[in-house]
């Protein structure tokens, strides 16, 4: 038992990211339109009894590599089809990567403080925990950064390592690539270049063990894709490599987010509650490069910077895009708070500070919001408690940092900042029945699969396709009018013209729809007057049912 105790700070840190990033992962089901994508394709592989060829419609798709879609296929062989077992092996992994993070933070810090605040910052950041719950291959493929890297810099600090650090350095970057695709090379071998370039030791590298290293990653990340290109051709080269990456770069798939702006946002955003501190950490980025004399500070600088750019100058912008960098970003600003602590400068103090004075902000729009809108809460909610154990848990945490400021524990009040986000997570079972209608389409699917007969193909908005294939497995086409196709092709009807929708409408006696709102119009002018009868069937969250009777067919 004392022995166990002498790892108290990793035990603490491995019970606290269970219930950060596991436990309840299968209260909410799987969400429109991503989680229901990877879930689908899962399936549709176990249908074709194929582990080589992802599946979406009934065809071959290629959006992504194979890496997490054999996780998923695990996960549904040990635990079933469910929305927790397609979850498990992002929160798993994301698990994994918190002990990564501290055993790289005292191995190197030599401190277990600054390596349980370095754990403690990552799991408890916002996008982490967001990802870490729900199934996107982001999660995965930025562990498998992270341990490269660490393979790396081990190999690199400890000159007796070398050769085994650089080995698994390739071994980890190949399985990122069998996850993600070429960005899981190029970010680490990018990052290692900034680090020597700065360190001017690029002849590090030149190794024998460079040479098995680079043919380990070979061995391992090729054969899948030659596999795909000498089955499928140029279908999956021009999809996988041009449509997803190249183009990708060259053009928006969300044009509002391609801003100078929207990176540096996101980075300072998405660690909430750690936002403030992330942002007084980075000032002293510039610092640490030009400094020569802790190599373990400029690898985690040049590690943030080498990410920051490769994605900065792409068109297609997402806040998981940049993912890869946070395990860096968690163990430099563990560096800076201590470090500031240790220096008695009052910054870490002001910053905390401020951080109650957010708190506070949202304790009081949260009252704010009860006694102004508190009939929209009941009804959205559909019971008014949780915004009172969102008050209550703000309050007690808000007390909790001021007491523990009082006594000088300033170490322990910045730790409490973790707690922010268990607070808000304890309310989702408690606000499921009111949210979950808003992010899945499993209600609307499971209305209609139970009062209804669907025999035929289901028109979805575009949204919702993904959902309704996976709670239904029926037919599915989609609906946009006028409409740009989907970013990566799917193979499915697409009627973005009137004359389209009317022919389909035509070959089916009976149509079902799952519709956003703007849709209905459309349908509505559609139908009206063309030998069609247009019901309403529910609305269930922002998804509108309808049927539609084609009255010719229906008569015969």
């Amino acid at each position: 038992m004392e022995k166990l105790w002498e790892f108290k700070y990793l035990l603490i840190l491995i019970i606290l990211s269970y219930f950060f990033l596991m436990f309840g992962n299968g209260i909410l089901s799987l969400t429109n339109p991503d989680e229901v994508f990877y879930a689908q394709t899962a399936r549709e592989m176990v249908k074709h009894n194929s582990w080589m060829t992802p599946h979406l419609f009934g065809q071959p798709q290629f959006e992504k590599p194979i890496l997490t879609y054999w996780l998923l296929r695990l996960a549904f062989i040990i635990f079933g089809i469910t929305s927790f077992s397609a979850r498990f092996f992002p929160a798993l992994f994301a698990m994994i990567g918190v002990v990564a993070v501290y055993f790289f933070g005292l191995l190197w810090f030599k401190d277990e403080k600054k390596a349980f605040l370095s754990g403690l910052i990552l799991m408890s950041g916002g996008l982490y925990i967001g990802l870490a719950r729900t199934l996107f291959t982001d999660l995965i493929f930025s562990i498998f950064i992270l341990f490269s890297l660490l393979s790396f810099f081990w190999g690199y600090s400890a000159r007796d390592k070398k050769t085994a650090g650089l080995l698994l350095f390739f071994i980890f970057s190949a399985l990122a690539v069998l996850t993600k695709g070429p960005l899981g090379f190029l970010i680490p071998i990018f990052t290692v270049c900034v680090f020597l370039f700065i360190k001017a030791d690029i002849k590090f590298l030149f190794c024998k063990s460079l040479v098995w290293g680079f043919l380990i990653f070979l061995a391992i990340s090729l054969p899948w894709y030659m596999l795909m290109a000498t089955k499928f051709g140029r279908s999956f080269t021009y999809e996988f490599f041009y449509n997803d990456h190249i183009r990708r770069v060259l053009e928006a798939e969300h044009s509002g987010n391609d801003t100078w702006y929207f990176y540096p946002v996101s980075i300072i955003g998405c660690m909430f509650p750690w936002s403030l501190f992330v942002a007084g950490s980075l000032m002293y980025l510039p610092k640490y490069l030009r400094r020569k004399e802790n190599p373990f500070l400029i690898f985690l600088a040049s590690w943030i910077v080498a990410v920051f750019i490769i994605f900065q100058f792409a068109h297609s912008k997402l806040t998981s895009y940049i993912f890869p960098l946070f395990p860096a970003l968690a163990l430099f600003t563990a560096h800076f708070i201590t470090e500031k602590m240790e220096a008695k400068k009052r910054i870490i103090l002001f910053i905390s500070l401020f951080n109650i004075f957010i708190l506070i902000l949202i304790l009081s729009g949260l009252i704010f919001g009860l006694i102004r809108y508190q009939g929209l809460i009941i009804q959205y909610m559909q019971s008014g408690f949780p915004v009172f154990f969102l008050i209550a848990g703000f309050f007690a945490l808000i007390i909790l940092i001021i007491k523990l400021i009082l006594q000088k524990k300033l170490l322990r009040a910045v730790c409490s900042f973790a707690l922010v986000m268990p607070v808000i997570l304890i309310i989702v079972p408690l606000i499921k029945n009111g949210i979950e209608q808003y992010l899945s389409s499993k209600l609307a699917s499971g209305y209609l699969l139970k009062n209804y007969d669907v025999k035929n193909t289901i028109i979805c908005s575009k949204p919702y396709v993904r959902g309704v294939r996976y709670y239904t497995q029926k037919e599915v086409a989609c609906t946009s009018i006028p409409g740009l196709p989907f970013f990566s092709p799917h193979p499915i009807p697409f009627l973005n013209k009137d004359e389209l929708v009317q022919d389909f409408l035509r070959k089916q006696s009976t149509t079902y729809c799952v519709l956003k709102k703007s849709s209905i119009e459309d349908i509505q002018r559609l139908t009206e007057g063309n030998d069609f009868k247009c019901t309403l069937l529910k609305v269930i969250g922002n998804e509108y049912l309808i049927k539609i009777e084609h009255l010719s067919k229906a008569q015969k």
